[in-house]
């Protein structure tokens, strides 16, 4: 995932950002560059691959400076080579700029500015961002009104740094929703600033957080912040604890609270370098997608385990629905012991956080056994499933320590999407307007999972009213079916409530007997095609005295008028809405159990990669 590192001070920034760069290498990149001001100028080295090839450029062509600022890059706009690594400078060579997340309006605004006459250098979103700001120092702007002017102009969720030859004794950052954290570390007579704590720490352990819509103007004795709209702010300055375990886990409670409010960064950088937004079209070379004939594809065999499973449940939806492939979804434990139909026509298609989880890896052996094509869908780089496969879709979601997994839920869901646009557009069933209808609908993801993040304390405080209930009962229909399986699975996973969770259809054949006042229910009911259908079920089991809690769209009154409690979550299309409802529920479940007191991040009996059977 995308890295930031930033110096400003009396010392040479250099030496500085490259070894907070390499400080966050564990969060994968693809490029990485540098940027430094001397003598009134910008300086700049940058390259595709490694530190260590840009530790090369510096070493045989010197830079030297301060303030710098540094950037690691996962490809979202734009091939991973140097023209495309950053740092980005504008067109006259005034300011430049690094960034994390993605422009949602960029082919507009792109459009706008070379209407203007300005020349693109770059494949990037970002460039757009880097030439606003200087069109508006044109406009005798100082420095900080012209960031603040672009960002009023930019869609999406962001993190930027930005130094300017006009103002070359500050450096100034914003945050826009959760797409990039910031962190400024406060030295004498320098200061720090870094998308996260170790990058930084070996310097300083007092940090102060940049939240969203604020804006820093840090100078080498000074730190000022702002709301966007330029109203001033008192900042709370963090003692960090030294121990690198804690650093990481950063001002967060739990491992697993922080990968929560990961997720816009995970599933932005699980988008890096997939949409081609110039050409309309869904990018993933890894997946090797040219052996497959879809004359003779009969189908795809999703196998997973536990948390993956749903995932790929949800996925089922998807690719039937927009690529019209059968798909069935086994878990992965049982497929190899029941002798599956599978030949050299069909798919076996593995979901795994770890790529290590035995079970997964015997089914896709048993896969390639019967001449099935191997793909995975895996998070560790490297991994035994990443390494079997014939293709893979990396999810780029990052180390995830937390036992229960967020995370790397969400990003499959992504991925699992812009696999059924590929398999819709290999196979000639999408229009160009209508694979860019799914292109815009995805690209606004990220954002839409920061409203549901903004949401913790409502959640919590839902929370704190069934933290001493023994038994739950999830229910969802259609795609959000999985989302009130995962649901239970995390409350149960961590807080060690007895959670079910249920097709809403079948709440008669059975469940409805469990229902009273001590059982409460947990809806999934979004506004979809499936609404009514859940609005019937929730009402039968209102009407039996169960307290009743809904994943609701916002502004649906009938929800509202009908739950005890509602988890809100913005609108969106069908196919968004199970990657936004799981959102709040990762945070009923973390918040149940950390007020219960309970290891949230390891719990009892459970580990993070099952390697045996």
């Amino acid at each position: 995932m995308c890295g930031i590192v930033g110096y400003i001070g009396d010392k040479d920034a250099t030496p500085i950002i490259l070894e907070g760069l390499k400080k966050l290498e564990y969060r994968g990149y693809d490029s990485a560059g540098i940027a430094v001001l001397k003598d009134g100028k910008i300086d700049i080295r940058r390259d595709s691959g490694k530190i260590s090839h840009l530790e090369a450029l510096v070493e045989a062509n010197p830079l030297k400076g301060s303030p710098g600022i540094g950037h690691t890059r996962w490809a979202t706009h734009g091939e991973p080579n140097e023209r495309n690594s950053h740092p980005h400078v504008g067109y006259k060579g005034q300011v430049v700029i690094v960034h994390n997340g993605i422009v949602e309006n960029y082919l507009e605004l792109r459009d706008e500015l070379i209407s203007e006459g300005i020349q693109f250098n770059s494949d990037t979103d970002t460039e757009t961002i880097v030439h606003m700001i200087e069109i508006y120092l044109e406009q005798e702007m100082d420095l900080e009104e012209a960031v603040r002017s672009t960002l009023k102009r930019i869609k999406g969720a962001h993190g930027i740094v930005v130094l300017s030859t006009k103002e070359p004794e500050k450096i100034i950052s914003a945050r826009i929703g959760n797409a990039g954290g910031v962190v400024i570390g406060l030295g004498e007579g320098e200061n720090y600033i870094a998308s996260d704590i170790p990058a930084i720490l070996e310097h300083t352990n007092r940090m102060v957080f940049l939240d969203s819509h604020q804006m820093a103007v840090l100078q080498k004795d000074k730190l000022v912040l702002k709301t966007l709209d330029g109203k001033p702010l008192d900042h709370k300055v963090e003692t960090i604890n030294l121990d690198p375990v804690s650093a990481v886990k950063g001002n967060y409670r739990h491992f697993m609270q922080k990968e929560i409010h990961e997720q816009v960064r995970s599933l932005t950088e699980t988008l890096a370098g997939r949409i081609d937004f110039n050409h309309h079209s869904i990018v993933i070379p890894t997946l090797n997608i040219d052996k497959i004939d879809f004359e003779k594809l009969k189908g795809i065999k999703i196998i997973a385990c536990g948390t993956a499973g749903h995932a790929g449940q949800v996925g089922k939806f998807m690719i039937e629905n927009i690529a019209k492939i059968p798909v069935e979804v086994d878990i992965a434990s049982e497929f190899r012991y029941r002798d599956p139909l599978v030949d050299e026509n069909q798919i076996v298609l593995a979901i795994s956080q770890s790529g290590e989880t035995a079970d997964t890896l015997a089914a896709m052996e048993e896969g390639r056994k019967k001449g099935a094509h191997i793909w995975s869908i895996v998070n560790a780089i490297g991994s035994q499933a990443m390494r079997l496969a014939e293709g893979f879709i990396s999810m780029q979601a990052g180390p995830e320590i937390g036992v229960a997994s967020t995370k790397a839920f969400t990003a499959p869901l992504v991925d699992l999407y812009l696999l059924a646009v590929l398999l819709a557009d290999k196979k000639g069933l999408l229009s160009d307007g209508e694979i860019w209808e799914h292109i815009v609908e995805i690209s606004k993801i990220p954002d839409l999972v920061g409203t549901c993040l903004d949401r913790e304390d409502q959640v919590r405080a839902i929370a704190g009213k069934y933290k001493d209930t023994e038994h739950m009962l999830y229910l969802g229909r259609g795609i959000n079916m999985p989302i009130a399986y995962e649901g239970a699975l995390k409350l149960k996973e961590i807080s060690y409530i007895h959670a079910e969770a249920y097709p809403a259809g079948e709440m008669k054949h059975g469940p409805i007997a469990l229902i009273d006042k001590a059982m409460p229910v947990l809806a999934v009911m979004p506004k979809d095609k499936w609404y009514e259908k859940m609005l019937s079920q929730v009402e039968q089991a209102k009407a039996r005295g169960g307290k009743v809690i809904i994943v609701a769209t916002d502004g649906d009154e009938q929800a509202a008028n009908l739950a005890d409690d509602v988890l809100w979550i913005p609108s969106a299309g069908w196919m968004v809405n199970p990657i936004l409802a799981v959102i709040p529920l990762q945070i009923l479940a973390y918040h149940i159990a950390a007020m219960r007191g309970l290891d949230v991040d390891q719990p009892r009996n459970l580990a993070k990669s099952v390697t045996v059977e």
